[in-house]
């Protein structure tokens, strides 16, 4: 008998971890481990309602496909590790198979299964599944790859070719379970309403993911432009919108990836399509980046051990997760974050500038504060994109986003600002700092910090 623990890999389809346990009975687990939700070293939870739900719906959804299939879903709460010794006990299991991820915490947790699993004399199999690279066919190994993203892009592009995906299993035999899931109470979490102004209401499971796929690539035919409109902040199409559930592992990399391809060969090949594809090794960077680096990505100096002082906890970055610093771009993206979960690449870009740069704030808070609430939280991409933006990760130059350009650039009408900022509303002028509601003033005299960046700087 094997025993298959889902992790990050939450999908039928291209799930090598799936077909290989299933090619014998097997007991299928997820866990909604309890150090997931809990409060984090810096005063912010693990995970917030936002992807609490949508982990939730992506379990329920698991659970309904792998029925079809003729099996089940076992679900349970506590610790991965306990949970596993009792089934691997409780069924005869002889080898737990499961995602390797290489992040700190995910690594961790993964080494005290396979040692209770070996306490319980079952051996353990892990197949590394949430990478459109596989990391194996890599021309250079993670540790010793580029820290530079372009090198390695090109690299891998020269060298490599994504692995074909796996079909789904044509049935599979499972004991039954009845179990229920977690409700956000039982998680510790309040619910969060969802007010309609979000870009895409994301709703959690496979089942979605490859439905949101078809319509992005074929249906709308969005594809073709997606170079030309990532960068927009307001509304469902501009982008993909699939990073939540690449996140959750309800839809693969390479599925993306083939579905791209053959959007090429039927309809265009633009720098659209590539962009795309681009995107997704971009993800890749930092996955691999984490098995190179490790624990030195959650260092105040990240893994460059630059040397800086930074301010912690206070005024400047509780007004920043509330979305009340008095710059409208800054403040809108955080309301928009904090109601449902999501913001845009180009915004988090400039929230992320704006607590680093300007308010000073140490990025790791950020970061945590994203890990919250994100939706999309994935742990190489949030920390390895937020130590890339604090100027101590995968790049030398210590650049900076000016919010109130970028807000005119990007948001020129202030459609963006007026849909999440009350005071902006009505506003002529959009973009100008602003006393929130509550408050005096802006946070700081950001116009005056923007001198003070130019001259530090250049």
């Amino acid at each position: 008998m094997n025993l298959l623990l889902f992790r990050d890999d939450l999908r039928v389809h291209d799930n090598p971890t799936l077909a290989e346990a299933a090619r014998d009975g097997f007991v299928p687990v997820y866990v909604f481990d309890e150090r997931d939700y809990g409060e984090t070293r810096y005063g912010t939870e693990k995970t917030g309602a936002h992807r609490a739900r949508f982990i939730r719906e992506t379990v329920e959804d698991l659970r309904s496909s792998l029925r079809e299939l003729g099996g089940d879903l076992a679900v349970r709460q506590g610790r991965t590790e306990e949970v596993v010794a009792s089934l691997v006990d409780g069924y005869g299991v002889d080898t737990v198979f499961l995602q390797t991820k290489p992040a700190t915490e995910e690594f961790g947790r993964e080494r005290a299964v396979r040692e209770t699993a070996r306490a319980e004399g079952a051996e353990t199999r892990r197949l590394w599944t949430h990478t459109l690279h596989h990391i194996n066919d890599l021309p250079t190994p993670p540790e010793r790859m580029n820290d530079t993203f372009t090198p390695w892009r090109k690299e891998v592009e020269a060298n490599d070719k994504p692995r074909e995906t796996v079909d789904a299993p044509d049935g599979i035999d499972t004991p039954s379970f009845d179990d229920g899931i977690p409700s956000l109470d039982e998680l510790g979490l309040e619910p969060s309403e969802d007010d309609g102004r979000g870009a895409l209401g994301f709703e959690g499971g496979e089942t979605r993911a490859l439905e949101r796929l078809e319509e992005y690539i074929w249906e709308r035919d969005l594809l073709r432009e997606y170079k030309e409109t990532r960068n927009r902040l307001v509304g469902a199409d501009y982008s993909s919108k699939l990073s939540a559930w690449l996140a959750r592992g309800s839809i693969s990399p390479r599925r993306v990836y083939e579905e791209v391809k053959r959007y090429e060969d039927e309809r265009v090949s633009n720098d659209s399509t590539y962009w795309l594809v681009f995107e997704l090794r971009w993800r890749d960077f930092f996955q691999f980046g984490f098995v190179k680096h490790g624990s030195a990505f959650f260092a105040p100096g990240g893994i460059r051990g630059v040397s800086r002082e930074w301010r912690g906890r206070g005024e400047r970055f509780e007004r920043w997760c509330k979305g009340t610093t008095g710059v409208p771009f800054v403040d809108a993206a955080m309301r928009e974050l904090n109601a449902t979960g999501y913001t845009s690449n180009r915004a988090r870009q400039n929230v992320a500038s704006f607590l680093v740069d300007v308010l000073g704030v140490d990025w790791r808070l950020g970061a945590a504060y994203f890990e919250e609430k994100l939706v999309d939280y994935d742990v190489a991409s949030n920390w390895g994109n937020w130590a890339y933006q604090a100027g101590v990760g995968n790049d030398s130059r210590d650049r900076y986003f000016n919010v109130l350009k970028q807000g005119k650039r990007y948001d020129g009408d202030g459609g963006f600002v007026r849909t999440w900022v009350e005071e902006k509303e009505a506003s002529p002028n959009p973009h100008e700092p602003y006393a929130p509601e509550g408050y005096d003033a802006p946070v700081v005299d950001v116009r005056t910090e923007y001198d003070r960046l130019a001259e530090e700087r250049g």
